[in-house]
């Protein structure tokens, strides 16, 4: 069996969970199956048995709102992924930037398209800041695919009951972000009860984790390129600055956070500028209630966020939506006790009082994912955080136990195994 995976994202380009799935999935797969990756870039894996293609962006377009030009260079890019497939038995698409080539591909090899659902534009209101109205075209593609799939593979049991809530259900009002009104201004959703999703074809297959890569790093040169002081304990958070990973909510709890504790914030690549001011902002008013905050702004190399998620006394995932959380995979792998939003696929990951602890979290509305009370928010994650701070014992007892849990739940070889047979099941219907 050959598959061939569109995605947006594919080394060296990865800059979020999706393209960690990708990176490790296809790779895994390549062991008993043919695999050939088409992606936005300019890559070109040859290989026996795994190969990938860049397809760089069309420069040429122009929009007349210069946001629409992320959606409709990607769809342009859709299509010269598809040009010219040869010999595939099933199509395998990663993110709405890469469905428009599955729906096309469908129809002219006849074979059968598989969608990983690693989040949901409903569920990313915020995404209007960087789209604009192409916010509601991604959506639509979205939706189309959803429909039109031969098989969905949700990354959580979240994530499935997300897709059937979002996509077989009208949706009355989208909320979006505006940086000139504070809060999410109501806005008329342009895509609402079009399609039905059939329950039956999806198949929740968790996400992974390369168990030999990511353990306990006895290094500590990150640490001291970093400046951070290896004898004073300190809380890590590992992500993107976006609204989706909360690190806004975490920068406004640091004030109730002990003052013995370095906060490091290893935090890059923002969404936009008004949300990379906005942190900014945050980050100076932190400052004045806390002196021991490190904030790491570019990408960090995999081998020194490694040293990192292992020396930190406490890993912190805010997130107010997760389809499933693999950072948390990372600390717990690395013997890291981790505090996170009880959001998306996470309560599926840590074990609370176990592995971990999950903060409640209350979203505004299904359409709003920001906390109800962004302060109480922001002081209940600083609370579970100075309480384990406190407790070195149960924070070492966490450590060990999301160790041996990740070994038992999400290593990528059972993964690629289950989504190999998925496959099959897919191509016999």
């Amino acid at each position: 069996m050959k598959v061939v995976f569109f995605t947006n994202e594919f080394p060296p380009n990865i800059y979020g969970g999706a393209g960690v799935h990708v990176d490790y999935l296809t790779r895994e797969l390549s062991r008993f199956m043919d695999v050939e990756v088409h992606c936005f870039g300019d890559q070109n894996l040859g290989g026996n048995r795994l190969t990938a293609t860049g397809h760089a962006p069309d420069k040429n377009i122009v929009c007349g709102d210069p946001r629409f030009l992320k959606a409709v260079g990607a769809l342009s890019t859709n299509l010269r992924m598809v040009g010219n497939l040869k010999d595939a038995d099933i199509v395998h698409c990663h993110t709405w930037y890469t469905h428009f080539a599955g729906l096309v591909a469908r129809q002219l090899y006849q074979i059968p398209m598989v969608l990983t659902t690693h989040s949901f534009e409903p569920s990313r209101p915020w995404k209007v800041e960087q789209l604009g109205n192409a916010y509601h075209l991604s959506s639509w593609v979205e939706r189309m695919a959803m429909e039109q799939s031969d098989g969905i593979i949700a990354v959580s049991q979240g994530m499935k009951k997300d897709a059937l809530k979002y996509m077989n259900s009208k949706v009355d009002g989208a909320r979006v972000h505006s940086s000139q009104n504070e809060g999410m201004q109501p806005r008329e959703s342009q895509v609402s009860n079009l399609f039905n999703i059939d329950a039956s074809k999806i198949e929740v297959i968790y996400n992974g984790i390369d168990l030999d890569e990511y353990r306990p790093a006895s290094s500590k040169e990150a640490l001291k390129k970093y400046s951070i002081d290896i004898d004073i304990p300190y809380v890590l958070f590992v992500g993107r600055i976006t609204r989706q990973k909360g690190i806004i909510h975490l920068v406004h709890a640091v004030r109730h956070i002990s003052k013995n504790t370095q906060i490091v914030l290893c935090a890059g690549a923002p969404d936009t500028q008004d949300i990379a001011k906005e942190m900014h902002a945050a980050v100076n008013e932190a400052k004045k209630y806390h002196d021991k905050i490190i904030w790491i702004e570019e990408m960090v190399p995999k081998k020194e966020v490694i040293q990192l998620y292992t020396h930190a006394a406490v890993f912190c995932c805010p997130s107010v939506y997760e389809p499933f959380g693999i950072i948390n995979l990372e600390a717990m792998a690395c013997e890291t006790a981790v505090v996170a939003s009880a959001v998306g696929g996470i309560p599926e990951i840590i074990v609370p009082g176990q592995t971990g602890v999950l903060v409640p979290f209350e979203a505004r509305s299904d359409v709003d994912p920001e906390p109800r009370d962004p302060a109480q928010y922001a002081l209940q994650l600083a609370i579970e955080i100075n309480q384990l701070l406190a407790d070195p014992a149960k924070r070492h007892t966490f450590e060990k136990a999301a160790r041996k849990r990740v070994e038992a739940v999400f290593g990528w070889q059972a993964i690629a195994k289950a989504t190999y047979e998925y496959y099959q099941r897919v191509v016999k219907k």
